[in-house]
């Protein structure tokens, strides 16, 4: 396929973020169901074991938000150049990526080895939590190249509009993950019962899985790529473009770390069945949210690659269409929290008592889900444009300046129900900055193509 024929360029603008964002939608989905399959072998090792996986959230964002951020600085900027027909840093872009994937991977490593059982008798008294925790996450950040070369070679398929065969590499190592984790665990078909290392030890080999075959897939079906390492040497300027894009999407992903440890503070003044309600909400919405990030992985190089060709009409067309799918999502997941809230804690094996505030929590945080349609796909936009410290400001912003002091505001009220209020009252702040910045944008950048 030679440039001039990049679908990119030239598909309906429609077709092309439907044919782009399908597959990644699917395999974001894949990702949601895993989480709580997952969720649901540990807690049958004991309810210390689920403690002790909750509680390596942080490390696990922090080590996801690198990965991920580092390659959609490289997926914007190499879309930009493949739309820009600039063959030469289409390529050193990819091998420059590749190598901060390396490298992440052995900070990672070190930190595996260094502070994961401090990490955890900072959070608990418990040996057995700390016992736990520390065998689960050492495996998880030690091994953890799969994730790093995963996520990378699966965006330099996403920037060249391959993205069902990124949703064949994530559902791969999903799939081998959840087949995987009961036959570790438990040890079937003669296998050793491994508990929590085995839920690590699946976890490591699907991802490791999943990136051997986005490698494969790219050197054999990427044709507008090259991976050439021969003389290699890193790229200063090359990489500190990939940091200016990726550095915001980075902190904007860990910090959701610290607004939950913090909520989960707030909430356990009250009661640990609150913090059990936003536990299971937060799953819950992983299945509203998680295909909306899906379509934003396929909006970014469209709206990167009509950026370096100039084609501003293709280009802000793709972001409406990305809105009006990214409502419609929304809207049905608010149909669910308003119609089926009771109905939603079942799988969960609620009580009474957490159902009853479940379903007044699911109502409330339910009201915002329209208004953060609109944020997160014009967030996206200002990445894709090489604005993306606009989208980490409006992130900080929600999630630690209004949400949590709004929630401790709320609580002193007495009432666990007023909490809940901080998230629409959050998102509504959202939204007036991001409509903000965008008018901004659209002076600055988009009117001038």
């Amino acid at each position: 396929m030679s440039y001039s024929e990049n679908k990119m360029g030239r598909m309906n603008v429609n077709r092309l973020l439907i044919t782009m964002s399908f597959p990644m939608m699917i395999s974001m989905l894949v990702q949601a169901l895993y989480n709580i399959v997952d969720s649901i072998f540990v807690s049958k090792i004991h309810e210390d074991a689920l403690t002790a996986v909750s509680l390596a959230f942080p490390l696990q964002t922090l080590m996801i938000a690198v990965a991920v951020g580092t390659s959609v600085g490289v997926n914007a900027i190499l879309s930009k150049a493949l739309g820009a027909k600039d063959t030469k840093t289409v390529n050193k872009v990819a091998v420059n990526g590749i190598f901060l994937s390396v490298v992440s991977f052995i900070i990672f490593c070190i930190l595996g080895f260094t502070v994961v059982k401090p990490f955890y008798m900072s959070q608990t008294e418990s040996a057995q939590i700390v016992s736990y925790g520390t065998d689960y996450l050492t495996i998880v950040l030690c091994v953890s190249i799969g994730i790093f070369l995963q996520t990378m070679f699966e965006r330099l398929l996403t920037s060249t509009g391959r993205t069902l065969l990124t949703m064949a590499t994530q559902g791969t190592g999903a799939i081998i993950n959840i087949i995987l984790d009961p036959i570790l665990i438990f040890g079937f078909f003669g296998l050793p019962a491994l508990g929590v290392k085995g839920a690590a030890i699946a976890t490591v080999i699907g991802q490791i899985c999943a990136a051997i075959f986005a490698i494969i897939l790219n050197l054999t079906k990427n044709t507008e790529i090259k991976i050439n390492f021969k003389g290699f040497v890193p790229d200063a300027k090359i990489i500190g473009s990939i940091y200016v894009i990726g550095l915001p999407s980075i902190i904007m992903q860990s910090i959701g770390s610290i607004m939950v440890y913090v909520m989960n503070q707030i909430l356990m003044g009250f009661t640990s069945t609150a913090a059990a309600v936003f536990g299971v909400y937060f799953k819950l919405q992983s299945f509203i949210f998680m295909p909306i990030f899906g379509l934003n992985t396929g909006l970014v190089p469209i709206i990167a690659y009509n950026f370096g060709a100039k084609k501003k009409d293709r280009l802000m067309l793709a972001w409406k269409y990305a809105w009006f799918y990214a409502t419609a999502i929304m809207i049905i997941g608010v149909l669910g929290f308003e119609l089926l809230p009771q109905f939603l804690f079942i799988p969960f094996d609620a009580s009474d008592t957490m159902i009853k505030m479940g379903v007044t929590a699911l109502r409330i945080i339910g009201i915002h889900f329209p208004i953060a349609a609109f944020c997160i796909v014009t967030g996206t936009l200002f990445q894709a444009l090489g604005k993306s410290v606009y989208s980490m400001v409006t992130s900080i912003m929600r999630q630690l300046v209004v949400l949590l002091p709004a929630a401790y505001l709320l609580s002193l009220l007495g009432n666990i129900d007023y909490v809940w209020w901080a998230f629409p009252i959050a998102e509504i702040m959202s939204c007036a900055v991001t409509v903000f910045y965008f008018f901004r944008i659209k002076k600055t950048i988009i009117d001038k193509m």
